[in-house]
């Protein structure tokens, strides 16, 4: 047993009335070593339990992001003209409507827009549809890169992909904690602010419920990061919605922070996100998206793509944006991206002569 884990149980897991915050210091050494199993199996489990009950505060989260930067995978600065965007989506994946980012990473991508993703496998409690999987489908195998590998992909085709069991197995290693406390502890909320690139990073950060919005402003103000969006999206994801109000938080140079609401109707997109009916039709209908054919994932994939191509500078308006979305995907700019990537890493994945 972990005595100086054991007082920083006792702070947060005492109850209503006496539990106290940790400092972020105090965070960090708790996430330490949890990561590293210092502390015992129960003691991990009854921290994540009683921290869900407590409810995080900025300093915490930001204290288990130093115990992320201290221990995991951290992708050296590539040489790219424009900050990488950096997606964050809930680990345990989709399970209701048809995910939208992966398109919108390709499309980004093909507009010279660095873009790093990142996740694991089907997580518990929700076990939805995750990104690698959607990946595989799209025959992008990028579970199988190291770390260095998964860097040159980026600084070569603008994508990338930092997968957990691979290139954070300390973090891979609590996974199995959901599970067993039937919940999702507060590590499935820093991953969303996580970010495991070096450099300029944009952070997008999904989120469901309003509260969660103060905690990424609180963390990142701690982390003093200035360069953030936050989207209420479809299933806490990044895919801004279509059947309801689009809620979008972004920091201003004054230090401000205003809300984007953007209705699909006032750009001409109908009211109606895609539901995931079946997984195995979802990806057809994906494959059918990068050949620009028409659908409603087609729609989606427009009115996500060109709201990100106006936030982040390459259009200068939404409607321009949207315009521009529509014109990688009709044209096959974005399927030609996609192409890139699979040639890549096949180059990656091929030994060198100098090798055999």
């Amino acid at each position: 047993m972990s005595q100086a884990f054991r007082d920083l149980l006792k702070k947060v897991g005492s109850g209503s009335h006496t539990s106290e915050p940790l400092s972020r210091d105090e965070a960090a050494a708790a996430g330490r070593m949890m990561l590293t199993q210092t502390a015992t199996p129960a003691q991990i489990g009854a921290f994540l339990i009683a921290h869900r009950i407590k409810r995080p505060t900025a300093p915490e989260l930001a204290g288990l992001l130093d115990a992320y930067g201290d221990l995991g995978p951290m992708m050296m600065p590539i040489d790219a003209e424009k900050p990488v965007v950096v997606f964050g989506c809930p680990y345990d994946g989709r399970s209701r409507t048809a995910p939208v980012v992966p398109i919108t990473a390709l499309l980004l991508a093909a507009a010279q827009v660095p873009v790093l993703l990142h996740g694991g496998d089907r997580m518990p409690t929700k076990a939805g549809l995750p990104l690698i999987e959607i990946w595989r489908s799209l025959g992008l195998p990028l579970d199988q890169l190291s770390l260095n590998q998964a860097r040159q992909l980026l600084q070569e085709t603008g994508f990338g992909f930092v997968y957990l069991p691979k290139h954070f197995p300390g973090a891979q290693g609590l996974v199995e904690y959901r599970e067993q406390i039937g919940k999702r502890p507060p590590l499935a909320t820093i991953e969303l602010f996580w970010c495991p690139y070096g450099g300029h990073a944009h952070v997008v950060s999904g989120y469901v419920h309003p509260p969660t919005e103060e905690l990424a402003k609180g963390t990142f103000a701690q982390q003093g990061r200035d360069l953030f969006t936050l989207v209420k999206g479809l299933e806490g994801s990044c895919d801004l919605p279509r059947s309801r109000t689009a809620i979008v938080g972004v920091p201003q140079p004054d230090g401000r922070f205003e809300h984007v609401l953007l209705h699909a109707g006032d750009y001409g997109f109908s009211h109606e996100d895609v539901s995931l009916k079946s997984e195995a039709a979802y990806f057809v209908d994906l494959a059918s998206v990068l050949e620009g054919q028409p659908s409603a994932l087609l729609e989606s994939a427009i009115w996500n793509g060109g709201f990100y191509l106006w936030r982040l500078g390459c259009c200068e308006t939404p409607e321009s944006g949207f315009l521009e979305a529509r014109r990688l995907l009709s044209e096959g700019i974005v399927q030609a991206k996609w192409t890139e990537i699979q040639g890549k890493l096949v180059s990656l994945q091929t030994p060198s002569k100098a090798c055999v």
